[in-house]
């Protein structure tokens, strides 16, 4: 009588599909509990992209070395944006406390946008458009509101994902600014 032994490779094949399941689950797992708007921004440190936009409400264009000088927060915002009409009041608050506030109208139609800030007011300094949102892309925006904090060489210093008005982000933008503030002084 001859004794048989489990064949242990044909075991395991069994088992492969069950393990590869199993470490799907588990990366799904981990990552739903992350939030997407946490994702630091690799252009946090460097300069700002070099752009050309036109200004919205003027004539003349705008540009990257018109960024440099002063402090500058650079808010991009739509007036299809539920979001952002959400944050406008901040961002008029930081805007009267005397933050150099400049506006990046992103995807929208220069009618919409100009209907929208004779509504709500307009706090920005200046405001560029990005039709096409290209330049946007340039920038890492991936949709409105986005806030980027500049120092006065042109370096991008903090990033807001979403509405500024959210307690949390308001925060962390404000001890940023302060930050900054503080090492230019």
């Amino acid at each position: 009588m001859t004794e048989t032994t489990p064949n242990k490779p044909f075991v395991l094949k069994r088992f492969i599909p069950l393990i590869i399941f199993a470490l799907l689950v588990v990366m799904l797992a981990v990552g739903l509990t992350l939030n997407p708007r946490l994702v630091p921004s690799p252009f946090i440190g460097k300069p700002v992209p070099e752009f050309e936009l036109p200004l919205l409400n003027q004539a003349g264009t705008f540009t990257h070395e018109d960024l440099k000088g002063r402090v500058t927060l650079l808010n991009v915002w739509a007036s299809w944006c539920f979001a952002c009409r959400q944050e406008h009041e901040m961002i008029t608050q930081l805007s009267r406390s005397g933050l150099r506030v400049v506006g990046f109208n992103y995807k929208d139609k220069a009618e919409d946008a100009i209907s929208w800030l004779s509504q709500l007011g307009d706090p920005y300094e200046v405001i560029v458009q990005d039709l096409d949102g290209r330049v946007a892309i340039d920038w890492g925006v991936y949709g409105a509101p986005e806030t980027f904090l500049i120092d006065k060489q042109g370096i991008i210093r903090h990033k807001v994902i979403g509405p500024v008005s959210d307690p949390k982000k308001l925060k962390a933008l404000m001890e940023a600014l302060e930050q900054l503030q503080s090492m230019e002084s």
